[in-house]
């Protein structure tokens, strides 16, 4: 590696480590702002929403409807996995959506 390159690594971590003193000593927290800080590492949180199963796909894989008529491409978390929770067409469910793609979506809670 040259000094180059080190020297803009050097750089990038000084700006991640103020940028987080600076935010640290504004006093916000994870509830009141939507970053949760891991490390120097900021990370989003998910969107929470609820929708009804529109169709049920191979490899548990769901096409869910959204209140407001958007439908977006779902497959259920790990833990409704190992409890062999099944989930048909019509169930109204939760579901966690990532800021960044919002066609895709992971089921977390089977709501009645």
């Amino acid at each position: 590696m040259n000094t180059a390159a080190v020297a803009v690594v050097v750089v990038a971590a000084v700006g991640a480590v103020t940028k987080l003193n600076q935010v640290s000593a504004a006093g916000f927290s994870s509830n009141l702002n939507p970053a949760v800080f891991v490390g120097s590492i900021m990370k989003e949180e998910p969107i929470e929403v609820e929708g009804r199963v529109h169709t049920v796909l191979p490899g548990t894989m769901f096409r869910v409807e959204l209140d407001n008529k958007h439908l977006v491409l779902a497959t259920i978390c790990g833990k409704m996995r190992k409890r062999f929770v099944r989930l048909t067409t019509g169930d109204r469910v939760k579901m966690e959506m990532s800021p960044y793609d919002l066609n895709k979506a992971r089921i977390t809670w089977r709501l009645q």
